[in-house]
């Protein structure tokens, strides 16, 4: 089965989105199933139209859908109005939290040997090939993943096979993919549907088949239109690899933009029903360090902001050692059993810094204080008086001039894109 829809300068409207997903179901053999899971994502994803896939899923399949659990990986869970609000059509009582600290089972392992091979020796551990206990439990018989492929800081491109082993994945498996990942360097990996992590989610599959029921990917690419709206440029569906390959490479032309010059100054608007860490709120960072010229300022409105980590454990990591380069990180994982213990967040950290290259300035709303945003290495900004200075509401994407004659490149939503120059790109 494959199943798709593309095209970079048109939408799928919601009659093709109907007529596709009715087309998924009939093709997967999952009409034979009795008892489906649906793993769709979470709010941090609401843009993705998986929402409304999932909605369809569950009105076409009835009452053979027994689960729906968003794959939240060390996100908050979601609460039931943000359930409601993405998901409206599909019935509260089919939705499962997972708990990635103790909800999970270990479906074999990858070698340490096999690891170092992958990470080109820069880590030696092995790896856990962990998913929620409900895939393997023998109570459900078909699996629905569903999500957004975008360019990401830790796989490269987002979702298939991580959607599964980060989404629904474990400590020790998310820990060890996402310092996999940072320690490979982020530049090398944005955008790219063939990077290390991506070769270690494909092997985890493999590990995995036979112990998990079979799985029929759903994936979508989002763009942006020329009035900023946001519209699905392509759907992919298959009980392969194929759907992602399609995706990824639609996904690099519609969802990477390459500037003719480095930006000195970038302003990043973050939706504060969406953002409320700079666990979340750091794909500001990630999407436009690649971008930044040397000296320059990335100033981030995070109106909703309330933490630094999703989880109080990584929250108290983060304040403890806060955002600093890759290679100092790698010095204390090396030394600091605290941060040994959660590489996730060491890789996050490193993430978050710009090596020293850039100035990264928050501009909080009341919820965080001046002080522990500088606690953790970023610069404060006055959130009313940039406001009233960069005005992001309404604002569409690309260069602008402030009254006083200063340039910024303002970026409404970081989740939907990359933004680089083609050197960089190229010389990664």
């Amino acid at each position: 089965m494959y199943i798709y829809e593309k095209n970079p300068d048109r939408s799928i409207h919601q009659s093709e989105l109907e007529l596709l997903v009715e087309r998924t179901i009939e093709g997967s053999g999952a009409l034979t199933s009795k008892r489906i899971l649906i793993i769709p994502p979470d709010i941090t994803r609401f843009h993705s139209r998986a929402g409304q896939i999932t909605d369809l899923l569950v009105a076409k399949l009835g009452s053979r859908v027994a689960a729906i659990m968003p794959a939240i990986g060390t996100h908050a869970p979601m609460t039931g109005e943000e359930i409601a609000h993405m998901y409206p059509g599909s019935p509260a009582s089919l939705f499962r939290i997972h708990d990635w600290r103790r909800d999970v089972a270990e479906l074999g392992r990858i070698p340490e040997a096999r690891v170092s091979e992958i990470s080109g020796g820069r880590v030696r551990y092995s790896y856990p090939v962990q998913a929620n206990k409900l895939l393997s439990s023998g109570e459900i018989d078909f699996i629905f993943s569903v999500g957004q492929v975008v360019p990401h800081e830790v796989a490269g491109m987002a979702n298939h096979a991580k959607n599964i082993f980060v989404g629904t994945g474990g400590k020790e498996a998310i820990d060890r993919s996402h310092y996999l990942g940072a320690v490979c360097g982020m530049e090398g990996i944005m955008g790219r549907a063939d990077t290390p992590v991506r070769a270690l989610f494909d092997e985890a599959l493999g590990v995995a088949a036979g112990k998990i029921p079979p799985i029929a990917w759903i994936l979508t690419v989002i763009g942006s239109a020329e009035d900023g709206s946001l519209a699905p440029r392509g759907y992919f569906a298959s009980l392969d690899r194929r759907c992602f390959e399609e995706a990824a490479a639609l996904s690099a032309q519609v969802n990477i933009q390459l500037l003719e010059k480095p930006v000195r100054k970038a302003v990043v608007w973050l939706d504060p029903e969406e953002y409320r860490s700079t666990w979340l709120g750091n794909k500001s960072v990630y999407r436009m360090r690649m971008a930044m010229a040397e000296g320059g300022e990335l100033l981030i409105f995070a109106p909703g902001l309330r933490s630094f980590g999703e989880d109080p454990n990584i929250d108290a990591v983060i304040r403890r050692y806060g955002y600093r380069p890759g290679a100092e990180i790698q010095s204390l994982v090396a030394r600091e059993p605290a941060l040994a213990e959660n590489l996730s967040a060491a890789a996050h950290l490193i993430h978050g810094s710009s090596e020293g290259r850039f100035r990264i300035s928050y501009a909080p709303g009341p919820s965080i204080s001046r002080e522990e945003i500088e606690s953790v290495g970023y610069r404060w900004t006055d959130l009313d008086h940039a406001l009233k200075r960069y005005a992001p509401h309404g604002r569409l994407a690309g260069f602008h001039t402030t009254a006083d004659g200063e340039e910024f490149f303002f970026v409404p939503n970081p989740a939907l894109g990359l933004w680089s120059t083609a050197t960089r790109m190229q010389g990664a």
